[in-house]
């Protein structure tokens, strides 16, 4: 079993703070997108991983060799974005005819791993939602979990389940015919080679797919969302901060996440507050937000807020989305 993560997308509705870090490696909860991911199936007994990268490739690649030392990994370069299903195409000589475990690099959801491995047939995740038409769409038979067909944004949604992005996949080789195939055939879905077509591809040809509930799907796509997983997640895993850590004067509110060689002094923090390390907070409150690392904030009021690294903010304010390596002063002139 193979497990592939595609992070190659450029992340263009969480920019500016994709300028400079993949998606994948914003921090959420204490940690990062990418390793919430790899640690879930690492829990479940998978230890191979391909990584699909592209934009900031080279960033996914130390991040995972530093925290991943001891995985077997390997990295697969898509320098032209032309749909998930071009990118897992690409993965082919790799994968060989292992079973694999796919999750898109921006899916973090709650569900029993190990139990959808030791299903026998193909599964895919899926969760109710109420507009479809934004998502795949698994089409399922009544009373059951066998799935009759998958669809790519339907117009008119046949179906509520959407697909989260967890596909696993028994029969690899059908569905690298099924890539093949509409790549070659140039059949595409809003521009774009789906990896739902090539699923519906071997649906009609006689593959079995059943469909499995996630619990809890969290949106890492944009600011707001992002925000609210991030508070989610901080409920979920608790609250975690660094034994290194310099209080003084401060205030914390649970649950948060600060991470090692901060320095908070004069402030109130939380709740839903997520701080990555050496960061520096002086005279300040901070509650429903994200804070980079070695960011540096001075006499300002946040919330629902995410603050990239290596950034200074000073003055006072309620709501701000700023990338990395900033300088923003909001004190009176």
């Amino acid at each position: 079993m193979k497990a592939i993560i595609p992070v190659a997308g450029a992340g263009t509705k969480l920019r500016p703070h994709t300028y400079t870090q993949p998606k994948a490696l914003i921090p959420l909860a204490g940690k990062t997108i990418l390793s919430i991911i790899v640690d879930q199936l690492q829990e479940a007994g998978i230890n191979e991983f391909i990584f699909i990268v592209g934009y900031l490739g080279e960033k996914i690649q130390d991040y995972v060799k530093e925290k991943y030392p001891h995985l077997t990994t390997h990295f697969v370069y898509q320098n032209d974005r032309y749909g998930i299903g071009h990118a897992i195409l690409l993965t082919r000589e790799i994968v060989g005819d292992d079973e694999i475990f796919i999750v898109l690099g921006d899916t973090i959801c709650e569900f029993d791993v190990k139990q959808v491995l030791e299903k026998p047939f193909s599964s895919l995740g899926v969760k109710r939602v109420d507009d479809p038409r934004n998502f795949g769409v698994a089409e399922i038979e009544e009373n059951g979990t066998a799935i009759s067909r998958v669809v790519e944004k339907p117009q008119i949604p046949k179906s509520n389940m959407a697909l989260v992005g967890i596909y696993r996949i028994k029969e690899t080789s059908f569905l690298f015919s099924c890539l093949e195939n509409n790549i070659q055939n140039q059949l595409t879905s809003y521009g774009e080679y789906n990896l739902t077509d090539a699923i519906e591809c071997m649906i009609r040809n006689g593959a079995k797919f059943h469909a499995f509930k996630v619990q809890n799907w969290f949106d890492c796509g944009k600011k707001e969302t992002l925000l609210e997983s991030n508070a989610k997640l901080l409920k979920k895993f608790g609250s975690s901060i660094a034994p290194d850590y310099q209080l003084e004067n401060t205030i914390i509110i649970h649950p948060v996440s600060i991470a090692s060689g901060c320095e908070i002094k004069n402030s109130i923090i939380g709740p839903n507050v997520a701080i990555g390390e050496k960061t520096s907070v002086n005279y300040s409150i901070i509650k429903d937000s994200i804070i980079g690392s070695f960011a540096d904030l001075y006499d300002i009021v946040l919330t629902h807020s995410l603050i990239g690294s290596d950034t200074e903010v000073k003055g006072e304010s309620r709501s701000l989305n700023i990338g990395d390596n900033t300088e923003i002063d909001l004190g009176e002139s």
